[in-house]
């Protein structure tokens, strides 16, 4: 369309071309710039000293130049700064086109017909996810923040041959059920540095584990996804324990601190 018109590639300019069919559009700088430069329409030509409203009138007049970072802003004349986003949600006003199609009305303060004026508002849950995955994450796999975590605990039973350890790590699987602690319970037949490297890349906010070896070291081993340290628990505190590192866990996602930087509590 832009050829038909007879635009040149390269030195293409609104002057002079066959308007019908095609809209111009302007930048809002360029429409209040004088004596400025543009293609001739002709391979290897530029014109000097063009100005808008002499020389062609756009039919459009916007903000649409593409600022580079650093630019003042129009409006407060500080430096751009450009980052990358994600759509995580939108808002559409569709108006009363689908309203008048669907037969959608209402009876105004002075008793006429009208339409309804119609909205479209969606958030993009997988996109969500995928921007949570970006930014919180490390090489062995996802760190989920406790707000949004699909579970707050990942239970690794590590019984092998030893039905005492079997035995206890379901009774505190029922023990956190019970509690209203959201659990995901590894009770299969694996090796640990299976079970582990699945519990690390899954991403749970805290990984409990039960072996005959903590067992016989007198409880089960609290961890946190974040963090590399691994605290022995006494298996009749597990629940409490659990409660109050998901508590610390929820604070820090309030305040943006670590726990172990917060101000101790003056109420106790």
């Amino acid at each position: 369309a832009i050829r038909a018109a007879g635009a040149v590639l390269g030195f293409a300019s609104p002057i002079g071309v066959d308007r019908r069919g095609v809209r111009v559009v302007a930048d809002d700088l360029v429409a209040v710039s004088p004596n400025l430069i543009t293609g001739a329409n002709e391979e290897g030509y530029h014109l000097r000293n063009v100005n808008v409203g002499r020389d062609f009138v756009p039919d459009v007049v916007a903000d649409i130049a593409d600022v580079p970072a650093g630019a003042p802003c129009v409006r407060c004349r500080e430096p751009l700064r450009l980052t990358r986003g994600v759509e995580v949600g939108n808002i559409f006003q569709l108006g009363t086109r689908y309203a008048e199609a669907l037969g959608a009305f209402y009876l105004d303060a002075a008793g006429q017909r009208r339409p309804i004026v119609m909205g479209s508002y969606g958030i993009g849950i997988g996109r969500l996810m995928a921007c949570i995955a970006e930014a919180h994450r490390d090489e062995r796999g996802l760190r989920w923040p406790v707000t949004v975590a699909p579970c707050d605990v990942h239970l690794v039973r590590l019984a092998g041959r030893d039905p005492d350890a079997a035995t206890k790590a379901d009774a505190l699987y029922a023990a956190l059920r019970a509690a209203d602690v959201d659990v995901l319970y590894d009770d299969r037949e694996a090796s640990a540095g299976v079970k582990f490297a699945d519990a690390d890349l899954i991403g749970a906010p805290l990984r409990l584990t039960i072996s005959a070896r903590s067992l016989q070291q007198g409880g089960a081993e609290l961890k946190r996804r974040d963090r590399d340290q691994v605290r022995l628990i006494p298996l009749d505190g597990a629940v409490a324990a659990v409660q109050e590192e998901l508590t610390r866990l929820r604070a820090e996602v309030a305040t943006g601190v670590p726990a172990a930087d917060l101000p101790p509590d003056p109420a106790g």
